[in-house]
Order: structure tokens, then C-alpha cells, then sequence
């Protein structure tokens, strides 16, 4: 095992593998509504500030050796919860690696276990010179004794997974955030999904493209399980936001149709609210999808191609997205006139991807666009909690917390990342709702968060 690593985390982060206990003096002032759960309280280890009653467990660390032989990498992202076998939790979690980190990936300091790993297991093998290191771990999560007791590498080879989104069928949709084409030492093109079983058993998922999903900057999904219509967002300063009709809905490897949003009535709307306020809170818009064509993009155009010829609207770097109480919630890192982020509510239609929906259209509004750092600053992965708030993770140069906004918008801390700055990343609640996982990418850990949730 690369000593270094583990070294490295044990001497400088001091982090306990029980229950910290938060019960101190002073607590962050509140920046606009009373919180749910009070207010934070300063973690005596230095690691998670939160509220009086919760506590945190660290899980899992970059550099731990898992059970497959391999190490866990480092720069967790976006993740999922889902349900397991005897009260377990199974959780899928992204790496945002590239080919160029391998003191930070599962292989070893200099890449030299590859061999542990069938070759035809890695999308890209960068032609044994720069193989591509990001991908998915799976942790088994036992609720009994608070602990991982299984963890292993589920997906290899892709590049820069950031976030992504399940599925209903108890799978995790895996999103590469980089659009590099083969050539001298990329063997494969990237920027496609991936799709990657929730399982509890040691597997690795078949590093399969979704090519009819769209090659572009992918960030994140989310799935309507009414219709099992996946939308997704793009991680560009002048992105679109897409959708996939499956052909055959629960299988997507079958293909579909892609399209991308436009307003009615409203062409090549600039939602991004930078030099003019076009986009208000609160106020719904009519939406029209138009077909996306020539979807596999060697140019990397397909933003373009929605928005100049085809009058789609464009959005400031769309990133977290997230399937609840019947709507899709994305975040806008850099919109707002501020450019501290926005957070959209898509409700689709009654009758979403058929021919009737032009009759009773789907509505987009703009829900949150604090004008404030201190409200929220780059809201990043987002998740919808069982109690009906969004939690958000900033990644932003604020400190870093989990933020929380109420169903009315208004907005509260839950948590600050006290240890060292890092983004939160991945937020996501166990089936039963008890349990909050969340990552703090650098340099790769991951959280179990427990507490009085019912004081919701």
C-alpha cells in the first residue's frame, strides 16, 4: 500500500473513527432562515461542524486497500444510496481522475497492479502509457455496525466521473466531465455515461458508452420513474440541458433520443441572468425539447447546435441534479448576476415526451439565486432529502458547506467543512432516510452523518 498516502491523512487530518461528539460553545450565525436543525457547533476534532445531536463517522479514505485487491482512489464526487441486502446500505461512488494521477488512483503509486484487473475491464487503457483512472467504487455500508465491510473497484478506465445519477432500477449512471477524442495515447473517445450496477458482490460493470445519451462536458442526471426519461446537464459556462427518451425505458444501452430544452415563446433565452436579468424566482415557463442530431459530436458541438440553430436556451455550467417529489432540481454553479449560482425546477409534463405534451408543456422556473456568497457560493451535487429540503454542496472559495433550503426557498447551513476547504461532493441519503453520505473530495473521504432527522 503507498504508505505516503495513509500517512499523509493520518498525521494531518487526526480524524477519529467513532462518533465525534459536537457539543460546544460558539455556533455560524445563520445566513437567512432559522435551520431545521439549529444551529452549527464547532467540532472539537476540527473535521464537520454541525448541528447540536448529529455526528459524523469517517467511512472510507483515499489510499485504504479494499477488498478486491486494489485501493481506493482518491477525488470522490458524485454518489448514490441504494438499498441492500439485511440492512445494508449499497453505495456508488465517483472517482474525478484523469490518466495523469496515479499516486491518486486504485492501481498504486506508479500504476503498477493494472495487472491486477482484466484488460477488456478498462474503457480506456491509454495504450499502457496513460491508462485513465477514474470510474466508480462501491462500498457496502452495514447499518448494525455503522461501518464499510465491503468495497471494491466497480467501473475502470473512464476519465473524470464527476457526478451522474440513479436509476430505478437500482443502478448508478456515471457522467464523464471531459470530451477528449482517441489519438496518440487515448485509445477511446470520452465524454459519455456509464451505467453501473448497485450490487453487494464484488463486480465490475462492463465499461459500456451510452452513446445515444450524447457525447459532451456531462455532470450530472436525473431519472422521472413515471416515464424513465433521464435529463442531464452540461458542465459549460454556455450549456444546454438535455433529455433522453429511452426507447426501451430501464434499458439505455437499447438508445432513444436525445434533445435539449428550449422556452416557449422565449428563443435562445439566457437564463444565466450575467449582463441582464432576463430569468426571475418563481415565475414558470412554458418548455419545448427539440431533437438533438448527430449525437455522438466529434466536434464537441452539440451546445451549439441547440442553441444557435435551434433557439435552445443556455444555462451557466449545469451540475448537480436531482429526482424528487415530482420535479427535476438542477444547480447553475456560476449563474446570477453574482455569479454565486442558481438552482432550477423542472416539472415535467402530465404527458412528458409524448406528442400530447404540447398541449400541457413542462415548466422550468428559476427556484434560488442567492445574491450573496454567504447564502450559498457555487452550489454544486444536490440531493432531495426524505423531509422535502434540498442539500447542496457548495464548491466555492466560502469555506465549503452543506446547505440547506427549505421547500419556500429560504436557506440554512447543515454542515462546514472545518478541516481543510475542500468541496462537499455526493451528498446522499440512505433508503431509510436515518443516514446522510456525503464525500469531501480532496483528498477523498466519505462521511456517514447521523442524527435527529425527525426534528425535521
Amino acid at each position: 500500500m503507498p504508505i505516503s498516502r495513509r500517512r499523509f491523512l493520518k498525521n494531518t487530518l487526526a480524524l477519529s473513527l467513532g462518533f465525534a461528539g459536537l457539543h460546544r460553545h460558539l455556533a455560524w450565525g445563520n445566513p437567512a432562515a432559522e435551520s431545521r436543525f439549529g444551529p452549527l457547533v464547532p467540532d472539537l476534532e476540527g473535521v464537520l461542524d454541525l448541528p447540536e445531536g448529529f455526528g459524523y463517522r469517517l467511512l472510507s479514505q483515499v489510499g485504504d486497500m479494499m477488498d478486491d485487491g486494489l485501493l481506493v482512489p482518491g477525488k470522490a464526487d458524485g454518489m448514490a444510496a441504494f438499498a441492500g441486502p439485511k440492512d445494508r446500505t449499497i453505495l456508488v461512488r465517483n472517482h474525478e481522475l484523469g490518466p495523469g494521477s496515479p499516486s491518486a488512483g486504485a492501481f498504486g503509486e506508479n500504476n503498477e497492479w493494472l495487472d491486477k484487473i482484466p484488460r477488456e475491464d478498462l474503457y480506456d487503457f491509454g495504450k499502457g502509457e496513460a491508462p485513465n483512472l477514474g470510474g466508480t467504487t462501491t462500498a457496502v455500508y452495514n447499518h448494525q455496525t455503522g461501518t464499510i465491510e465491503r468495497e471494491f473497484l466497480s467501473l475502470a478506465g473512464t476519465a473524470v466521473n464527476c457526478a451522474g445519477g440513479p436509476t430505478p432500477w437500482n443502478s448508478w449512471i456515471t457522467c464523464e466531465e471531459t470530451t477528449p477524442a482517441a489519438g496518440d495515447l487515448w485509445e477511446r473517445d470520452h465524454g459519455y455515461n456509464f451505467e453501473v450496477p448497485a450490487t453487494a458482490e464484488i463486480h465490475r460493470a462492463a465499461p459500456v458508452p451510452l452513446v445515444a445519451m450524447g457525447r459532451f462536458k456531462h455532470e450530472a442526471v436525473a431519472i422521472d420513474p413515471q416515464t424513465g426519461i433521464v435529463y442531464q446537464t452540461e458542465d459549460t459556462g454556455d450549456s444546454l440541458i438535455y433529455r433522453f427518451i429511452p426507447d426501451e425505458p430501464g434499458t439505455l444501452t437499447a438508445g432513444g433520443k436525445l434533445q435539449a430544452l428550449a422556452v416557449i415563446d422565449r428563443p435562445q433565452l439566457d437564463t444565466r441572468n450575467w449582463e441582464q436579468v432576463l430569468v426571475r424566482p418563481g415565475e414558470p415557463m412554458a418548455v419545448r425539447w427539440v431533437d438533438i442530431e448527430n449525437v455522438e459530436s466529434p466536434e464537441n458541438d452539440l451546445r451549439f447546435q441547440g442553441f444557435e440553430g435551434k433557439g435552445c436556451a443556455v444555462f451557466a455550467r449545469g451540475e448537480g441534479m436531482w429526482y424528487g417529489h415530482d420535479s427535476i432540481y438542477f444547480t447553475c454553479t456560476s449563474g446570477g448576476p453574482h455569479q454565486h449560482c442558481q438552482i432550477f425546477r423542472y416539472r415535467p409534463s402530465p404527458d412528458e415526451g409524448t406528442a400530447a405534451e404540447d398541449k400541457a408543456p413542462g415548466t422550468l422556473e428559476l427556484f434560488v439565486e442567492p445574491d450573496d456568497a454567504a447564502l450559498i457560493d457555487r452550489a454544486d451535487n444536490i440531493t432531495v432529502t426524505p423531509f422535502g429540503d434540498l442539500i447542496v454542496c457548495e464548491d466555492g472559495g466560502n469555506g465549503n458547506n452543506l446547505v440547506g433550503i427549505k421547500p419556500s426557498g429560504e436557506i440554512y447551513r447543515f454542515a462546514h467543512n472545518a478541516m481543510n476547504g475542500s468541496e462537499f461532493a455526493g451528498a446522499t441519503f440512505s433508503p431509510d432516510g436515518q443516514v446522510l453520505f456525503v464525500n469531501i473530495q480532496h483528498p477523498g473521504l466519505t462521511f456517514a452523518v447521523y442524527g435527529p432527522w425527525d426534528r425535521a
